[in-house]
């Protein structure tokens, strides 16, 4: 089984980028995003590759870092979501956007990937929401957004998330700068304060 190659950049595809590993090219389909930022024909690259082996073909699957692989294969636990999907999902989210969707339980986020429609997308952040904090990557404060998306935190809290998102910030950025205001105030501070901390986080 190939698990990376190390190599030059021969071509890069809509879907796909051709390798040079020594005079041999391997074909690696990719997200947009590991593609966007592989680099141009001639470059050296490395990409971390998923190898899937059928009876009548063996594919590759390349990506960046080894976590973006780690979420391809995770994201395929989830009934009607193959390759295809994944690679979307990786295409329009990164890992850590992923992982706060999850956490939030934001359907709409996962939803704007190709091909995933309302029911996969429920699917994908009710199947996973468990597994989130194992895949996190750069994602934090985990544990807050799935109250959040559960319905479970505390007023103050979810008070807070609700004020920064009706001044037109997305769940995800009302979220983070909560939790960044709570290291600063405490779990006991009251929405006020909450709120006049994320801000300020949100400004800087």
């Amino acid at each position: 089984m190939i698990g990376k190659l190390k190599g030059t950049i021969e071509e890069i595809g809509e879907d796909y980028a051709l390798v040079d590993v020594h005079g041999v090219c391997y074909v690696a389909y990719c997200s947009a995003r590991t593609l966007s930022k592989l680099g141009s024909v001639g470059e050296a690259c490395i990409l971390f590759i998923e190898t899937y082996v059928r009876e009548d073909q063996i594919r590759l699957f390349g990506f960046m870092a080894v976590l973006e692989r780690e979420w391809f294969n995770l994201l395929q636990t989830v009934q009607g979501v193959g390759a295809k999907v994944a690679l979307a999902l990786l295409s329009t989210l990164t890992p850590s956007e992923l992982a706060n969707a999850i956490a939030l339980q934001d359907r709409m986020s996962v939803s704007r990937a190709p091909g995933v429609g309302p029911k996969v997308a429920m699917r994908i952040v009710t199947e996973l929401k468990n597994k989130v904090p194992a895949f996190a990557g750069e994602a934090t404060n985990i544990g807050l957004k799935q109250d959040l998306g559960e319905g479970v935190a505390s007023a103050p809290v979810s008070d807070a998330v609700s004020a920064l998102t009706n001044l037109g910030y997305s769940r995800e950025q009302a979220a983070n700068a909560i939790a960044a205001a709570m290291k600063v105030a405490g779990d006991e501070a009251d929405s006020a304060k909450l709120i006049r901390l994320g801000l300020r986080e949100l400004s800087r």
